[in-house]
């Protein structure tokens, strides 16, 4: 069990760095609403101490310390990893489903890019389907179609972030757009770094990451009537808050650099109230056969890992290892350059 004053400490985590999951996270049943918590609270802080630290391989390397620790029984003297520790022993947590996250990180450390929006799909699934397929197994579901629709809703959710944050992205020198999408507007990721202008090419770019995000949430929607009743208000929320994002994205047409899209805690409690009635529409109506749609194949080996399955190979996946292997590296040629210096 997590201890209170760790699970505190997670809450109060969540309650400044996520207003959108803390928002959603309340309609949740205590007894996942705790560990969700917990869980979102490890993975937000890792992503963290990736995405705002300066040493990017140093930070990505511990975080494996980190994991490897937790899964031993030993995790480091941290509230979040006591509760992440407690929450691998009481749920039985496939390691499968936080390495494909570590992974996700060290893509982001390693500062790659993505040709194609499949391999922006297998990105997603690292980064944030795996927080999904995570949070089903704290409800109890391991049920291959429920896992695959909440992949969907994961990566759904990450297109929208990457849309909403194009602007910010540019500035700090990151590129999700797939560059086949810039090479045929004749633009690099230079050229966009050089000048983030919301230029037409950019902004078409941006309404079809949102139109393809809508298309996943459609689809994200079957799954989550297959939840546990007490759990599916929550996560209709928090699909209603993210899809409301990018409501937002296209009222400002698209331009995600001079602006950025957010949503004010009114509307945040309109989402709240309507997912609180689809719920009830979800006793009533019959399942949807969307919920046996194939997975998309580059989530195929999380559904896999939460199901008890032998996992897939991961779909675009450098193992792991390799990638921390570069990473070491790299490190070890930043420690050199300070001696030498």
């Amino acid at each position: 069990m997590i201890a209170p004053a760790d699970l505190e400490h997670c809450k109060e985590a969540i309650r400044h760095g996520s207003l959108s999951f803390h928002a959603a996270s309340k309609l949740l049943p205590a007894k996942v609403r705790d560990p969700a918590l917990a869980l979102y609270a490890f993975c937000r802080l890792a992503d963290d101490a990736v995405d705002l630290n300066a040493h990017k391989a140093a930070a990505v390397l511990r975080l494996q310390e980190r994991l490897d620790r937790a899964y031993a029984g030993r995790p480091f003297d941290a509230p979040a990893d006591r509760a992440f520790a407690a929450i691998i022993e009481q749920f039985e947590m496939p390691r499968a489903l936080p390495e494909a996250l570590l992974e996700g990180l060290a893509w982001d450390a390693t500062e790659r890019r993505y040709e194609a929006l499949e391999e922006l799909y297998g990105y997603s699934a690292r980064v944030a389907s795996a927080v999904g397929a995570m949070m089903c197994v704290l409800m109890g579901v391991r049920d291959e179609n429920a896992l695959a629709r909440a992949c969907d809703l994961g990566v759904a959710m990450q297109l929208t972030n990457i849309a909403r944050d194009v602007g910010e992205d540019a500035r700090e020198r990151r590129m999700y757009l797939p560059t086949e999408w810039l090479d045929a507007a004749g633009l690099s990721a230079e050229d966009v770094f050089a000048d983030p202008r919301p230029s037409k090419a950019i902004r078409a770019m941006v309404r079809r990451l949102v139109m393809d995000a809508n298309r996943l949430y459609m689809r994200s929607e079957a799954g989550i009537s297959a939840l546990p009743l007490k759990a599916r208000t929550g996560i209709f929320a928090a699909r209603l808050i993210y899809g409301g994002i990018g409501r937002e994205v296209q009222k400002a047409g698209y331009d995600t650099i001079s602006t950025r899209a957010h949503t004010s805690k009114g509307q945040k409690l309109g989402w709240i109230a309507q997912a609180a009635l689809r719920t009830g529409a979800s006793v009533m109506m019959p399942q949807s056969a969307v919920v046996y749609a194939r997975p998309l194949p580059e989530v195929a080996f999380l559904v896999d890992a939460a199901a008890r399955k032998t996992p897939a190979r991961p779909f675009w996946g450098d193992d792991v290892l390799a990638i921390l292997s570069d990473l070491k590296a790299r490190e070890q040629m930043d420690k050199t350059n300070i001696v030498t210096r």
